[in-house]
């Protein structure tokens, strides 16, 4: 049975915030259960893997692994956050030897290629609009609105009856954006706060209150919500639906069964 793992689960800045002596960033200072590295995700099949989103905290999330070798890898979008780590990667697939394999929505393609346009010498960048099939994973991916931020892309796979969405940088999402949701075994979605006190039109992510509406729309069978700000503490009960839970570093799900 695959397994999903949790590389990072913070968002865009990630926690501690360097300038930040809140609670929340001071206990992460100890390597407390607060420190997020941004947000990946790693999907195992017991032989191989690959991994969505390549943010700047991607060589020290590979270290701790002692992973040596990565050869694919999915794109949500072009923002530092979810790319940042790809000039490491690029050098290590010289190194090694390897064609690393970057799949990404072909719009988002360009704009990889903007901040790195030699990438191309070590990895191989692929479009999958019309889905592609990883380890026996059906993967379709859709754009979303990620609010002030433009636009992300959502990932739905699925495999041997079961399906689960992976959906980082998202808000305010219609019908047909939440379409491909539907009747998920497993939801990961991005939600920056536990509540989010800015003007929407100045925000870019869901907050937690805001995507129990969501939930209760799609209704996944579970749902675990990642990329979160300094503003969220593991520490805390929140008050979430009874099929949410808040991810934390390493943490491991059974993707079948």
């Amino acid at each position: 049975m695959d397994t999903l793992m949790f590389l990072g689960t913070g968002d865009a800045m990630g926690t501690p915030r360097v300038y930040c002596g809140c609670p929340v960033c001071e206990e992460a200072r100890t390597g407390g259960m607060n420190a997020r590295l941004r947000s990946s995700v790693l999907v195992d099949n017991g032989d191989d893997f690959f991994v969505i989103d390549c943010g700047p905290d991607w060589r020290r999330q590979m270290e701790a692994l002692n992973i040596r070798v990565m050869r694919r890898l999915l794109v949500t979008h072009g923002h530092f956050d979810h790319i940042g780590g790809l000039p490491e990667w690029a050098d290590a697939c010289r190194w090694t030897g390897i064609k690393g394999e970057l799949y990404a929505p072909a719009e988002v393609i360009p704009v990889i290629l903007r901040q790195y346009p030699w990438l191309g010498s070590q990895i191989e960048l692929m479009p999958l609009d019309e889905g592609i099939m990883l380890d026996g994973w059906q993967i379709a991916a859709w754009r979303v609105n990620h609010g002030k931020n433009g636009y992300s892309y959502a990932f739905r796979l699925e495999k041997e009856g079961y399906a689960w969405v992976y959906c980082p940088d998202s808000i305010s999402l219609g019908d047909e954006e939440t379409r491909l949701m539907g009747e998920a075994d497993l939801l990961v979605l991005g939600t920056s706060f536990y509540h989010e006190e800015a003007e929407l039109s100045t925000r870019s992510v869901y907050d937690m209150t805001e995507a129990a509406v969501l939930l209760a729309d799609v209704q996944p069978r579970r749902a675990v919500y990642t990329h979160m700000s300094h503003d969220v503490d593991l520490r805390k009960p929140y008050n979430l639906p009874e099929n949410v839970e808040l991810a934390r570093t390493g943490m491991r799900i059974s993707l079948g069964g």
